[in-house]
């Protein structure tokens, strides 16, 4: 099998998540009864798992169909190796945010391996009817993808993602084999304190996109010692609407009484509770911030918690509004997911 064949198939792909995230008409690629397929389990998945909702999934969708274009996976694919025997290569994947795993699932075909896949409950609908569609437009790709609810064997390397807990079992568990194993992470805003009202309005979509449960939210926030919070407050009001998720709103309702209860200072607009703490993990709802004197302060900062930061944001920085965009380049945990697949035989 080329390489050209999958990623010819995955492109076809990536223009039905276009058309479906834009709400544009189904594309010739696919038939009636597998766009109404697609479409219905969209509409579906919501009762499934709570946080993933029409909106979110379409997100989801069009973040990867940015990806899936034959310049960018070609452009992408071109420093690294094609396997000419392919290996089996286990996919332990998160359910944090729709289709969060895809890009290791993305990875492992497009090195020549083959993926066998462990859904999260939270997330076990959604990649099979991509793989399917995928089939579709290369079934020659039916002996390489499996997805399985039991036990793993038979793999010759592992990619792993959960909470820093799971890590501690994945070490133990996959030490005889290659592997990359990813904990939790979160991400942080840098402001310098020149930054627009229209700027820290897109920051709004790093803290409250999905919801703030992945790994590339926000959930820190460092602002000069000068800082007016007025200002942070009212370009958030476009975001307000956040609440109305059931989950999230009751997130905010929980944290909020929680620390009101403990008598624990912390700022409210009525969608998110800001708290001074030098914490770079948030709860659901609350947003951590404190204050520094020097761009020195922020470098020490950063440099103490590199191992559990994804990315950072703000001038100088990713652009605001940018953390939930990564491009194929951008690995998780600064991992080169390709380099390792080229490379644990």
């Amino acid at each position: 099998m080329e390489r050209s064949q999958i990623t010819s198939a995955f492109a076809a792909l990536g223009a039905i998540l276009a058309a479906i995230a834009n709400d544009q008409p189904r594309p010739a690629t696919c038939t009636n009864e597998e766009w109404d397929a697609l479409l219905e389990l969209i509409q579906r998945e919501q009762h499934h798992n709570g946080w993933f909702t029409e909106d979110a999934i379409k997100m989801a969708f069009q973040e990867i169909s940015f990806w899936l274009q034959t310049e960018r996976l070609e452009e992408w694919l071109a420093p690294y190796a094609f396997a000419k025997e392919p290996q089996t290569v286990a996919l332990i994947l998160p359910g944090n945010l729709p289709l969060v795993g895809f890009h290791d699932f993305l990875c492992v075909l497009c090195s020549g391996h083959k993926a066998l896949v462990k859904l999260s409950s939270e997330d076990a609908r959604l990649l099979p009817a991509l793989a399917k569609m995928l089939i579709l437009f290369e079934p020659e790709l039916a002996s390489r993808i499996t997805f399985s609810s039991g036990k793993l064997s038979g793999y010759s390397a592992v990619i792993a993602t959960g909470s820093n807990n799971s890590m501690l079992h994945f070490k133990q568990y996959f030490s005889s084999v290659p592997h990359v194993l990813r904990g939790h992470r979160t991400s942080i805003a840098v402001l310098d304190g020149t930054e627009t009202t229209a700027e820290l309005t897109q920051l709004g979509h790093d803290i409250f996109q999905y919801y703030g449960r992945g790994c590339r939210n926000v959930t820190q926030m460092l602002i000069p010692d000068t800082f007016e919070l007025n200002r942070f407050f009212e370009a958030m009001v476009p975001h307000a609407e956040v609440v109305n998720h059931k989950k999230y709103g009751n997130n905010y309702d929980y944290n909020k009484a929680i620390h009101l209860m403990n008598q624990v200072p912390i700022l409210d607009n009525h969608f998110l509770l800001l708290k001074e703490s030098q914490e770079l993990h948030s709860p659901l709802g609350m947003l951590h911030y404190h204050r520094y004197a020097s761009k020195t302060e922020v470098e020490a900062y950063l440099d103490a918690n590199q191992h559990q930061i994804q990315c950072v944001v703000g001038n100088g920085y990713l652009p605001f509004g940018s953390a939930q965009c990564p491009q194929l380049t951008d690995y998780a945990d600064g991992i080169d997911t390709m380099h390792f697949l080229g490379n644990f035989a």
